[in-house]
């Protein structure tokens, strides 16, 4: 077997050399870097990542379990995570949760026989039993990302209550009285979280809230397509809906179009979550879009500082959603290439921040558009 002695034999340096190459414990520049590169390959040498292990108690590899095939919303969350642990010289271990509790504790189980250095998950449920009391139980060094279910953890996710509200509230704004909403999976922090936004932004316009017009939509697109057609069924159906995620989204318009209703002119529609696809369906869509890449980055960075100091006090993380105004809520965007933010009294019809968007009154006939 061929071993870092003969490597460094093969290269001319010492296997101190050798082992700062390997393992980026040290910088190594220029030619003997490049010798020692050289060397490996032309000896075959294979480094015993396992043997390593068991004399620094370190793997160098990150675990992560997030829904990534039920959920596409995750893509983008996982590509910058696996480039972030990569620059840090961590190897990823990913295991789709499927976002089921059984399956997700089973992944946890199987990464931390890995010996993985610490864990990032996008939890689905923090309940006694489930893979959080795992992790919190085996003290792993662990952050969650996206939804925000345990402050004794590590954790980084986007603002999901105000900006549920400023899409209620720009409905409002718009004259829609009967506002609907389709919910994810119950149990999710991020399913909470937007129910509450959903009720207070009710709330702070005035509106009473009709448990009528939550539809439950289970965070996918076929539960959410019958849940928009009992809400359409309804004697005095909603003439907006917020939907709760990217995929209900695809479920509500399938069943709207089933339906026969125009989106906007018989029902505004505006999603959680953007897509890479809300700009090509017409209307185009307005939607609440949380920093993916920048919750991905995050996540590796708190990491790694919890791996530097594992007695460090637990740190929440918000991000705030950017309103990308589109044409599916019912009125005209200002023009992408402008870069002042809309006047006060055409907010409704505005682009920036979620949190920009903001109810005062409500108004009795706002500028003369009809009650719906």
């Amino acid at each position: 077997m061929v071993t870092m002695a003969d490597v460094a034999r093969a290269a001319g340096v010492s296997v101190s050399t050798v082992s700062h190459v390997i393992n980026s414990t040290r910088v190594v520049r220029g030619q003997t870097r490049e010798a020692v590169l050289q060397a490996i390959e032309r000896t075959g040498y294979t480094h015993n990542t396992i043997a390593r292990s068991l004399v620094t108690a370190s793997t160098r590899t990150i675990g992560l379990t997030i829904p990534v095939v039920t959920n596409p919303y995750f893509t983008d969350v996982v590509h910058a995570i696996e480039t972030e642990t990569s620059t840090a010289n961590y190897t990823l271990l990913l295991v789709d949760s499927r976002d089921d509790p059984d399956h997700e504790l089973q992944a946890v189980r199987a990464l931390y026989g890995r010996r993985v250095d610490g864990m990032i998950i996008a939890p689905t449920s923090s309940a006694p039993g489930s893979a959080l009391a795992y992790l919190a139980a085996n003290a792993v060094p662990t952050v969650l990302v996206d939804r925000l279910a345990s402050a004794d953890f590590d954790q980084v996710g986007p603002d999901n209550e105000e900006p549920t509200v400023a899409l209620v509230q720009h409905f409002a704004e718009l004259g829609h009285r009967r506002i609907g909403m389709v919910a994810g999976l119950p149990g999710l922090t991020t399913t909470q979280e937007r129910l509450r936004g959903y009720r207070l932004g009710l709330a702070r316009c005035e509106l009473p809230y009709d448990a009528g017009l939550v539809g439950q939509g289970a965070s996918q697109a076929e539960p959410a397509r019958h849940a928009v057609h009992d809400l359409l069924a309804q004697p005095n159906p909603p003439s907006a809906l917020v939907v709760a995620n990217n995929l209900m989204t695809i479920g509500a318009l399938r069943a709207l179009r089933e339906a026969g209703k125009r989106v906007p002119d018989d029902v505004g529609l505006a999603s959680f979550d953007d897509v890479e696809w809300a700009d090509l369906v017409a209307p185009r869509l307005t939607t609440m879009a949380p920093p993916r890449l920048e919750l991905g980055r995050t996540a590796v960075q708190l990491l790694m500082r919890r791996l530097a100091d594992p007695t460090r006090s637990p740190r929440t993380v918000r991000l705030a959603p950017t309103f990308v105004h589109r044409e599916s809520c019912g009125c005209t965007p200002t023009r992408p290439e402008s870069p002042e933010p809309p006047a006060a009294q055409n907010r409704a019809c505005g682009s920036g921040p979620a949190t920009a968007l903001r109810y005062a009154t409500p108004p009795a006939d706002p500028g003369g558009r009809r009650q719906r």
